[in-house]
């Protein structure tokens, strides 16, 4: 695995700082079903970094002291890690939306038998990967047999209500570009995902969310074994667009790693920088810091950017949510 970090740590990104924390976006550990192309942590089944009891606990009890709205479960697959439904359901009697960021697959995973029944009961609002409506080009980036499994388990969720209007179960699907370039019109193509798995597969949806490749971890990795690195990242830079800067996630999120540390997006998780650092041997700030009454150093802080950040501001812009704003 080449490390990206020493290509992107020198940057001329415009600087950044916090509004208001609204979101906790936690991953849950590292170990996935899949291994996918364009995964940006290097998750897998190999992996065995997963969240504990003790830090699952301190997570919920950010939650009640800092009046936090949004729960974000990542991974991996969050879904893999034994405190997943005792989280959501604590989350929940807090009043918190919780988001689950699910590869869809995991549904049918051995040990995993009513995830979506306990999904629905909970009003989780599931954020589904699903890089394209063909078999050909998902099996391509994320493995044989995986595109009709995700069709299963959307026809799944489809069947307790999820994505359909009436019922108040959100399911958003999550587009990633295939190779080294920018996602496409998010409206267009979810007009054409709309209407392809619905006369296909009788899928239906709420959102479709495009967001670009990180050139870090396994993504960045491969880049870098193609000769594509410097490309791709002048292909983000060329595509900057200013106005992205005031909606990017980081500015209102805050990423918990495994242990319980902190940073300013999971981006910057994986590539080690902590939360407003400039190295990854900058101090690290851990969740039990967010606990302390007197802790008012979020507040208009510095976040920690580099050359990745161009990825965010491109073209449309890109988050957790999907573009920013129309191409």
């Amino acid at each position: 695995m080449h490390a990206t970090l020493p290509l992107l740590r020198h940057t001329d990104f415009p600087r950044l700082r916090r509004r208001r924390l609204e979101t906790l976006q936690v991953n849950l550990g590292y170990r996935c079903n899949q291994t996918c192309h364009h995964c940006h942590v290097n998750a897998g089944p190999t992996r065995k970094e997963m969240m504990g009891a003790e830090i699952a606990a301190i997570v919920i009890q950010v939650l009640y002291a800092r009046n936090i709205q949004v729960l974000d479960l990542t991974g991996g697959a969050p879904e893999l890690n034994p405190h997943f439904r005792s989280m959501v359901a604590a989350a929940r009697a807090a009043d918190a939306r919780v988001i689950d960021r699910c590869n869809l697959t995991v549904l049918s995973e051995a040990g995993q038998e009513g995830l979506d029944e306990f999904l629905a009961q909970q009003a989780v609002e599931v954020v589904a990967s699903l890089p394209c409506y063909s078999k050909e080009n998902v099996d391509a980036q994320r493995g044989d047999g995986i595109f009709e499994r995700s069709i299963d388990g959307l026809q799944r969720l489809n069947k307790l209500g999820y994505g359909k209007d009436e019922s108040g179960l959100v399911l958003n699907l999550v587009y990633n570009p295939l190779g080294p370039y920018l996602p496409p019109c998010q409206s267009d193509l979810e007009r054409d995902y709309r209407r392809i798995l619905a006369e296909r597969f009788g899928v239906v949806f709420n959102r479709l969310f495009t967001i670009t490749n990180m050139p870090i971890q396994r993504f960045g990795s491969m880049l870098i074994s193609k000769g594509q690195f410097a490309a791709y990242l002048k292909l983000l830079r060329d595509a900057y667009r200013p106005e992205n800067l005031d909606g990017v996630m980081c500015r209102s999120l805050i990423s918990v790693d495994w242990q319980g540390n902190l940073y300013d997006c999971d981006f910057n998780q994986m590539l080690g920088l902590p939360l407003g650092g400039k190295s990854p041997a900058s101090p690290r700030r851990h969740l039990r810091d967010l606990l302390r009454d007197e802790d008012r150093e979020l507040d208009r802080a510095a976040i920690a950017v580099a050359n990745h950040c161009y990825g965010c501001t491109a073209g449309q812009g890109s988050s957790c949510g999907g573009a920013l704003r129309a191409a």
